[in-house]
């Protein structure tokens, strides 16, 4: 097949193509669907890639790829697999899908969120609940002897 292209986005804004050369396509039977053909056809797609000897990433990515997918990795080795399909075709366009789809995950920079104070009107409404709440239980005391 063709390298794989992963398209501009966060954490790497050119894009990365990774050479075909580069990844390993393991086949195998898959189980599911397919009826006899499954018993006949290696339809079931590991596609795998080491992250320490790829070509495609910086030494930056490299190392936040490595971090962030640790639990993922065997050493340095990322592999997927797919066996969602009949066609080992699709099979291995889906494993392609879903390895682009990691790799670009990983590589995208941590969101930090900022702490802010409530609003004004979130706190105004969050007293008015309060007190319509605090209202409905007093509804369900026994009256007094008042």
């Amino acid at each position: 097949m063709d390298d794989l292209r992963i398209e501009p986005g966060p954490g790497c804004p050119k894009g990365l193509t990774v050479p075909a050369g580069e990844l390993h396509e393991q086949f195998s039977h898959a189980s599911g669907p397919g009826g006899q053909g499954v018993n006949t056809s290696d339809s079931r797609v590991q596609l795998s890639l080491d992250l320490a000897t790829t070509t495609a990433l910086t030494d930056k990515q490299r190392e936040r790829a490595l971090v962030r997918l640790a639990e993922r990795l065997d050493g340095t080795v990322l592999t997927v697999a797919a066996a969602d399909d009949r066609s080992q075709l699709r099979n291995r366009k889906a494993a392609r899908a879903r390895l682009g789809a990691l790799l670009r995950a990983s590589l995208a920079p941590e969101t930090v969120r900022r702490a802010t104070k409530p609003t004004r009107g979130s706190k105004r409404r969050r007293l008015a609940a309060k007190k319509r709440r605090s209202e409905l239980k007093a509804q369900r005391r026994r009256p007094g002897a008042e």
